[in-house]
């Protein structure tokens, strides 16, 4: 017999795969970044000489992409265009202009590219994912490399896995051919250490002998600490919104996270080891630059020159969020290893999303062991996807909880009957909704309904924006409504602080008939 806490375990492994992109995802972005390589690489190409390919570099090639929170959000892929060589004459601007113009010599390509970015350029596949592609030249032993196993790699070779690459930000980066001076960076000896970090290779008795090439094809059977860093990654996105300015860089949640692993093959159990260690590998080191001491998250294959954690000391606020993501992952994720799985449902759903953990309960069919009130009803992962549903309206920064509780009053009797998942609310009567919530006063108070059914559509009654609810404290946290049209709808509170979202429901639905 399986116990409780075993199935919250389980359960945990599961939303860590479906946060997973999925294999036609993977296929497709494989394939189109093939193309682009191809159209580089013709023979009629004036890059042709030097050998351009691409490779992908980032949470792709290192298996920790997850999906967006709204399906309707593209997948950011982070690629390498490799250039064996280069005109002696060229700086890192002319690199990075023939790439481009190369790109832009197809059609299709032209009319998909987007501004120019600082160190790539990005094409945008309008609904699934854009790709940044970082032009960057390579030496010949980077290519031998390629073919060795990991295991077989020693420190001076991966050092030779190394690229330059163009950043217009430099100083140099108009006028010095010389590309010791540009830009150094190890994106396949850091997936080399990063595999080695994962790897449970001595207890299962094998050898590593993936090539350094990357990519061996779509898996879903991947190491504990893969999923934990995906975990980990989406527990910050629902943390932090879409606000991309100060949320801990994926980049330092990965490097932190595997430095502090200690091979365990437990998921729920890893989780908490790596956060309880994770601080331990931010280094305090004197800054000459700076003039004072500095938070110091070292590159593990460029460990002298290279911190993670640089823009720290210039943006403050990036490492007062980190410590602060930090702590709240460390409380969330406490309190789930005491929780049955009833209760760890409704947590994870605020903490990881309510399309996540839903996916992840019906893949393992452990709803039949969820109270029935608990359980979502006529659910399906496209639900929350409508097109009519307002995205946030300020920058989110969840620190606090906040849920949702709602009873209806049957007409003419006035009868009280609390809503559960379960519940089937009648047309015509008034629905009472109240949100609790830990954030300090002051705050304001938002409201979203989202009504998903035939009759509103037909009616043309979506309703789908975020209001004010119109009073502060508790009559805020208070809203009454009528059940006007059936189907499956929803809603969310979100409680505003200073102009920022510090705390928001998970979606609270209502069957009406």
């Amino acid at each position: 017999m399986i116990t409780t806490t075993k199935h919250t375990q389980l359960f945990l492994e599961q939303i860590a795969k479906i946060l997973d992109i999925t294999e036609a995802q993977y296929n497709q972005v494989v394939q189109r970044y093939t193309a682009v390589s191809n159209h580089l690489a013709q023979e009629d190409s004036e890059l042709s000489r030097f050998q351009p390919d691409i490779k992908p570099q980032g949470s792709f090639l290192y298996g920790t992409m997850i999906r967006p929170i709204f399906e309707t959000d593209e997948l950011d892929v982070d690629l390498v265009c490799r250039l064996k060589g280069k005109m002696d004459s060229w700086a890192q601007l002319h690199l990075k202009q023939a790439v481009g113009d190369r790109i832009k010599e197809n059609a299709d390509y032209d009319r998909m590219l987007d501004d120019e970015g600082d160190r790539c350029w990005t094409l945008v596949y309008s609904g699934a994912f854009h790709l940044d592609i970082l032009p960057a030249i390579v030496g010949q032993e980077h290519y031998t490399l390629f073919e060795k196993s990991y295991a077989g790699l020693a420190g001076t070779q991966v050092e030779a896995l190394a690229i330059r690459m163009t950043d217009r930000n430099r100083i140099n980066y108009k006028w010095d051919p010389n590309t010791q001076h540009w830009p150094k960076s190890n994106p396949f000896g850091y997936a080399k250490w990063l595999k080695d970090r994962a790897s449970l290779a001595f207890l299962k008795g094998v050898i590593l002998s993936e090539n350094v090439e990357p990519l061996p094809g779509y898996t879903q059977d991947k190491e504990p600490l893969i999923r934990i860093v995906q975990i980990l990654k989406r527990h910050r996105d629902i943390m932090f919104g879409e606000d991309d300015c100060e949320k801990p860089i994926s980049i330092i949640i990965t490097t932190l996270a595997a430095k502090a692993y200690n091979k365990e093959t437990d998921i729920l159990q890893g989780l908490l080891n790596v956060l309880e260690g994770m601080e331990n590998h931010i280094e305090d080191r004197y800054s000459i630059e700076h003039q004072k001491q500095i938070k110091w998250i070292a590159n593990p294959v460029n460990p002298v020159e290279e911190n993670f954690a640089d823009r720290w000391p210039s943006e403050p606020k990036k490492q007062i969020k980190f410590y602060d993501w930090l702590e709240k992952a460390k409380e969330d994720f406490g309190q789930i290893q005491h929780m049955n799985l009833s209760e760890a449902y409704e947590y994870l759903k605020e903490i990881l999303g309510t399309r996540t953990v839903n996916e992840a309960l019906k893949e393992l069919g452990l709803d039949t062991i969820i109270k029935e009130s608990k359980k979502p009803v006529n659910y399906s992962s496209t639900l929350l996807a409508v097109p009519h549903r307002q995205r946030p309206i300020w920058p989110e920064y969840n620190r606090f909880q906040c849920r949702v509780y709602a009873h209806y009053k049957i007409p003419i009797k006035n009868k009280r009957v609390s809503i559960t998942g379960s519940t089937i609310v009648p047309k015509s009567c008034f629905i009472y909704f109240t949100a609790a919530t830990n954030v300090p006063k002051p705050s304001e108070v938002y409201w979203q309904v989202v009504n998903n059914g035939e009759e509103a559509k037909n009616n043309k009654c979506l309703r789908g924006n975020i209001f004010h609810a119109g009073t502060m404290g508790a009559g805020g946290l208070k809203y009454k409504d009528k059940s006007a049209f059936t189907g499956l709808h929803w809603i969310e509170c979100f409680i505003v602080k200073n102009g920022v979202c510090v705390a928001r429901s998970s979606e609270f639905f209502v069957n009406i008939q």
